[in-house]
């Protein structure tokens, strides 16, 4: 049984996808999507009414006034929830090294993902697995560009949902360990972070913007090479990554808005991808 890693993606790619971010007024930790016809403040989707000429804020919408911009509602905000999902790959990796976790019969051992353990029941594996890394080097890949995927993605999609995306792609990355290679030990935040990457494709694409020319699908390209290409890169846990979570931010900027419009129903949804693909894992696992 062959220890794979779901090795970091290849981070400076990402200088191309920066963007300036201005955020919803009302919402600090929502991407703005236009500005209000009255008094130019920003606002995001749930926010957005309908008028003879553009779009309302809520209280322009109300009240007729016009408003002053406050320059607080214009910083963009800390991506709080990325802060805390490196906080907890950090720790866990700390503590594998406090007691000694280097290879798989140690700490690592007791999270990694392969099939044997998920058919005897050890269900947590699915995402425990995402929270341990191999090394510095590989935890340190990871965190990057983990901050500046969130960096991206959080103001864009809220914090709440970043962290639902976020543990949505890394079921994905299991199941996709579980398709190509369920025998194989697997570890790393990888699977959720090419997942991540998935979400600012369907994030791109609802905005029209060309994620070719944002230096995005360079980005991604380079890194399916790198998956491919390097030895003992969990190509299902980077590919199945990567593809449930263009699924799931797909169907939460445009499928979601387009379709269900309850904000409700839209997050569970994406949640039900989450579900959907961890119950898939362990159906292949028994079968395997």
């Amino acid at each position: 049984m062959g220890l794979t890693s779901r090795c970091g993606a290849i981070p400076l790619a990402f200088t191309l996808v920066d963007t300036a971010i201005q955020t919803c007024y009302r919402h600090p930790d929502r991407r703005a999507g236009v500005i209000c016809q009255r008094c130019d403040r920003p606002i995001c989707p749930d926010c957005m009414h309908q008028a003879s000429v553009g779009f309302h804020c809520p209280e322009c919408t109300k009240q007729g006034a016009q408003k002053v911009i406050s320059a607080r509602s214009l910083r963009p905000p800390r991506p709080v929830a990325t802060f805390t999902l490196i906080g907890i790959n950090v720790a866990v990796f700390l503590l594998g090294v406090g007691s000694g976790g280097t290879t798989k019969d140690s700490f690592i051992g007791n999270g990694g993902l392969v099939s044997a353990f998920i058919v005897d029941g050890v269900w947590y594996r699915l995402v425990s697995s995402g929270f341990i890394h191999v090394n510095l080097l590989h935890l340190a890949f990871n965190m990057f560009v983990l901050y500046r995927l969130g960096q991206l993605l959080e103001p864009v999609v809220g914090r709440g949902r970043f962290v639902l995306l976020y543990f949505v792609a890394m079921l994905g990355g299991s199941l996709g360990v579980m398709i190509i290679d369920p025998a194989s030990f697997t570890v790393g935040a990888s699977g959720a972070v090419f997942g991540l990457m998935g979400v600012a494709v369907a994030v791109f694409r609802a905005r029209g913007i060309s994620i070719m020319d944002s230096g995005l699908g360079a980005t991604i390209l380079l890194n399916l090479v790198f998956t491919f290409t390097v030895p003992n890169i969990s190509v299902g846990g980077h590919v199945g990554g990567l593809i449930v979570g263009f699924f799931a931010g797909w169907v939460l900027t445009d499928f979601g808005p387009r379709v269900l419009k309850d904000p409700t129903l839209i997050v569970g949804a994406v949640a039900a991808i989450g579900l959907v693909a961890g119950s898939a894992s362990i159906i292949l696992a028994g079968a395997g």
